[in-house]
């Protein structure tokens, strides 16, 4: 089975690990002041508040933040131009978002990059670098074998991490290391500490460009703010931190730490982990689901954006992959109308937390080191900087839940379990992590388990 269809066999028996045998109550008769209560204004949420919506499911969000949208941060970093500091691609594959910007009128964007590389402080530009062709041929192999591969051999390969599983098969050299930069800048943290079959799984089902296929235009947070549009602002309250939810009573009761309590019948929360985990619940969480809380990990990624006067990397879909600090960049502004450009530097992990700690100034000192060499004085042509390093985000500590050596198929499954009277959703809970599909497609799974519960 893919991962799609594991989660969708999983998700059939939700309720049966934790709470076995509970009965859910009917929505006629309440006196709640909504039936559900929402907790997080990302894209989780506002699919699953869309889908209540259109049920005539009366409900509320509860967003921490001032803003809705969760990580999809778009921003304005000039009049004419909006880079992305949270989620930023819509993939090929990834129907449901698609589906939702043909119904909302939103216009999706190729936004596909082609790589250069910078190795050994020698410039490649795309096109004029590859694997070697024994690896290349290799690799092809393993991705086409994988859909014969059994349940059981999948499990075991989650047992060890993606970068042994490159080694055993005949990755080395300049192959394996190259392929340990481009690797680690999809999961924000090294290869070392990821499931081999999290990894593998995501690369053979996947588009060719691993689902950095489009964005939408003018803004990824477009979408946030038509589905507040869709289902009305004034079911929306910001700077509405949930500190307690007590589900001990006939109905539930959920307390904000501004001292807003609401009752309601269901809840969907759709926080991360780690916000999720400092929840006081009464009754308080299974203790297997409180582990598994604490054993999940979320990629510490920066992305710094520098605004240029000009565009000195002359193609739009420029991209480049490094082996110095930082280790990604990318162009931020493809397909936006201007002279003037931003190039986004990306880091991971120890990098990205490493960054976080200096200036703007220093960490473009950075860039000009890596860049300059090749592309010439780019210092005078600096506008403009900023920067947003998910690690110390207050509600998240992190980009997006990666599924580390042997947590694919024992944390998964515990994480999407209902808690009484609670659906949890989220892009951890997707079959692929970091991107807005998966967070949209929890969001209406959890919307749905309950107006057809």
């Amino acid at each position: 089975m893919n991962r799609k269809s594991f989660i969708l066999k999983s998700s059939l028996a939700a309720g049966a690990l934790l709470v076995p045998n509970l009965m859910w109550s009917s929505f006629s008769g309440s006196s709640a002041n909504v039936k559900v209560v929402i907790i997080g204004g990302g894209f989780s949420g506002l699919a699953a508040a869309y889908k209540l919506h259109q049920e005539g499911i009366s409900f509320i969000i509860l967003e921490s933040r001032n803003r809705i949208g969760g990580r999809v941060f778009s921003h304005q970093m000039s009049d004419d131009l909006v880079i992305e500091l949270g989620g930023e691609w819509v993939g090929n594959s990834h129907t449901r978002i698609k589906e939702l910007c043909d119904e909302f009128n939103l216009t999706l964007q190729n936004n596909q990059f082609d790589t250069h590389l910078i190795y050994k402080n020698e410039y490649s530009p795309a096109g004029k670098w590859d694997y070697s062709p024994e690896w290349r041929a290799k690799f092809e192999n393993l991705l086409q074998k994988y859909p014969d591969l059994s349940d059981a051999a999948k499990e075991e390969m989650d047992k060890y991490d993606w970068w042994r599983y490159l080694v055993d098969n005949g990755c080395s050299g300049r192959d394996l290391e190259i392929r340990e930069l481009l690797d680690s800048t999809d999961f924000g943290e090294s290869i070392r500490h990821v499931s081999a079959f999290a990894a593998l799984a995501e690369y053979a089902e996947s588009s060719p460009k691993n689902e950095m296929d489009l964005k939408i235009k003018g803004g990824n947070g477009k979408l946030a703010t038509t589905f507040m549009g869709k289902i009305g602002a004034e079911n929306i309250r910001l700077k509405h931190h949930v500190s307690q939810i007590d589900q001990r009573g006939k109905k539930v009761t959920v307390t904000c730490t501004n001292g807003t309590k609401i009752e309601c019948e269901r809840v969907i929360c759709t926080a991360p982990a780690f916000a999720l985990s400092r929840i006081n619940w009464l009754p308080a969480l299974p203790k297997i689901y409180s582990e598994a809380l604490r054993e999940l990990q979320y990629a510490r990624i920066q992305k710094h954006a520098l605004h240029f006067t000009e565009r000195f990397w002359g193609e739009e879909s420029f991209d480049l992959i490094s082996d110095q600090a930082p280790q990604y960049f990318y162009h931020a502004t493809k397909n936006q109308v201007s002279k003037e450009g931003v190039l986004i530097a990306y880091s991971i992990g120890d990098k990205a937390m490493m960054n976080a700690n200096q200036a703007n100034e220093f960490q473009a000192q950075d860039v000009f080191r890596c860049l300059e060499p090749h592309f010439g004085n780019i210092k005078p042509l600096l506008k403009n900087q900023v920067s947003y390093y998910w690690g110390n985000d207050e509600y998240s500590r992190g980009a997006y839940a990666m599924y580390g050596i042997d947590q694919w198929f024992k944390l998964r499954p515990i994480l999407s379990q209902p808690f009484m009277n609670t659906h949890f959703a989220g892009e951890h809970l997707a079959d692929w992590q970091g991107f807005m599909e998966g967070a949209i497609e929890t969001g209406e799974a959890a919307a749905e388990n309950i107006y057809k519960s």
